[in-house]
This record gives structure tokens, C-alpha cells and sequence, in this order.
């Protein structure tokens, strides 16, 4: 990890986070915030982005194959953006590789160890510091 690698990281982040904040907020203004729709377009548009980056990575070469490139676009940007663009990947990747119940599992265990974390972090603090139920959100 070189200083260059992470200050490229750094800038994609910041531009990333930045995008989904105003996507996400753009949606949620538009059509309502009763469902997460502005996470949901972003969750999939991230998908697709690092899906044509892996594409083009692998069948055009070049600047996409470039590892300070991959840095700034992938792990910055698209990190910064979604990270469940990464899973998403990462589950493809192992798909192509002949790994399809590693796929399956990490998509099952992903999942479910996500949603059941997120819940116990949110219970633990309300268990500290203590706060009505409905106040989440």
C-alpha cells in the first residue's frame, strides 16, 4: 500500500460518497422515503458500475486493468459509493471460477450476518444509552 494508492483512494472515496449522498437524497425527496429507494438505486447502479469496470478490466486491458486505476475506481469510488458493488463482485468472481456454493453461501451468509449485526449493533446501543424502540430511522 503506497502513499499514492491510498491518496487515490482517499479522492475516489470522497467522490463516491458524495454521489450516493446526493442520489440517495435526490430519490428519497422525489418519490418518498417510506421505502429505501435512493439506497436501492444506488446498491444497483453501484452493481452494474463495478460490473463494466471487472468487464472492461478483463476484456480491454489497459488503463481499466491498471492497478492505481482499480484504486481510485473501484476501492475509491465505487467503495465510496457501494460497497455492496464489492459483494456483488466478489460473488461473481467466485460464480466464473467454478465456486458456485461459495457464491451462494457468501450471498446467504452476507445477508444474513449483515441484517443480524446491523440489529445487534443498533440493540446494543440503545441497551447502553437507552432510547424509545420507534426512534430508529
Amino acid at each position: 500500500m503506497t502513499l499514492a494508492a491510498c491518496a487515490l483512494v482517499l479522492i475516489g472515496g470522497f467522490f463516491g460518497g458524495i454521489s450516493r449522498f446526493f442520489l440517495s437524497g435526490v430519490v428519497g425527496r422525489s418519490i418518498g422515503e417510506t421505502f429505501p429507494w435512493g439506497t436501492l438505486l444506488v446498491n444497483v447502479s453501484g452493481a452494474l458500475a463495478i460490473g463494466a469496470f471487472a468487464g472492461a478490466a478483463r476484456s480491454v486491458g489497459g488503463v481499466f486493468a491498471s492497478d492505481l486505476v482499480r484504486d481510485l475506481i473501484v476501492v475509491g469510488l465505487f467503495g465510496g459509493y457501494t460497497t455492496v458493488s464489492s459483494f456483488c463482485l466478489q460473488t461473481l468472481s467466485l460464480a466464473l471460477e467454478g465456486e458456485g456454493r461459495l457464491a451462494a453461501f457468501n450471498v446467504v451468509a452476507s445477508s444474513a450476518l449483515c441484517v443480524l449485526f446491523v440489529a445487534l449493533g443498533f440493540w446494543a446501543v440503545v441497551w447502553v444509552f437507552g432510547s424509545s424502540i420507534g426512534a430508529a430511522g
